[in-house]
């Protein structure tokens, strides 16, 4: 996130309460894994507080880089993959799920590839402009770029639940206006603003309370 640890701490602090207030309206396990993204996003976001204090002197480089490298695991490694399984899991019927099923494979295909380069080349962590960026040789290009958009972003398009397409639609923006003002600190600044827009999933568990479960077979 912008500016400093301070706001990454401030930051996981909220999105931790909206991460925990979701996960109590969970009213089937299917449910589990995309309810618990905004507290997954909080913990991103705590994680990136530290790589701040690593690069600000306050802790050692050390801190940075390692914290750095707990950070990318998620954003850049997991992500592709849990997100649509998530929405796999909690899709209502088999028609739906199977829609799904082209977006897990590209995901769980994007996330082996980079868990693979993650591993094999360095990744450089520093400070432009008041923004975190995360640089990695085998991932930053724009083949992996399109596979990890079309697996985090394309399964809430193609969801039955009106509330994924919204929480689509706003990451799709979030990225747009990202990679346009400040592509340099794309996976930073994007993970960020997708974690914002957790409030979505926010309130579609709150409002939904009475329609949920589904009738899953």
């Amino acid at each position: 996130m912008c500016f400093s640890a301070a706001a990454n701490f401030v930051g996981s602090g909220a999105l931790g309460a909206i991460g925990v207030v979701t996960l109590t309206r969970v009213k089937h396990r299917r449910e589990l894994l995309f309810a618990a993204l905004p507290a997954l996003f909080a913990i991103h976001q705590f994680i990136e507080g530290f790589v701040w204090l690593g690069l600000d002197g306050i802790l050692s480089p050390a801190v940075a880089h390692d914290m750095g490298a707990a950070f990318m695991l998620y954003a850049q490694g997991l992500l592709p993959f849990l997100l649509p399984l998530g929405v796999l899991l909690f899709e209502p019927d088999r028609k739906s799920r199977r829609r799904m099923l082209p977006f897990l494979v590209l995901g769980g295909a994007t996330t082996l590839y980079i868990l693979w380069a993650l591993t094999a080349f360095p990744t450089q962590v520093y400070i432009r402009e008041n923004s975190i960026v995360y640089i990695n040789q085998a991932t930053n290009n724009t083949a992996v770029a399109v596979l990890y958009v079309i697996a985090t972003c394309g399964p809430l398009f193609f969801s039955k639940v009106k509330a994924m397409v919204m929480f689509g639609a706003a990451n799709l923006i979030i990225l747009l206006t990202v990679m346009e003002v400040k592509r340099y600190a794309f996976t930073s600044l994007w993970c960020a603003y997708a974690a914002v827009a957790s409030v979505i999933i926010l309130a579609y568990f709150w409002k939904s309370h009475a329609e949920r479960p589904f009738l899953y077979a």
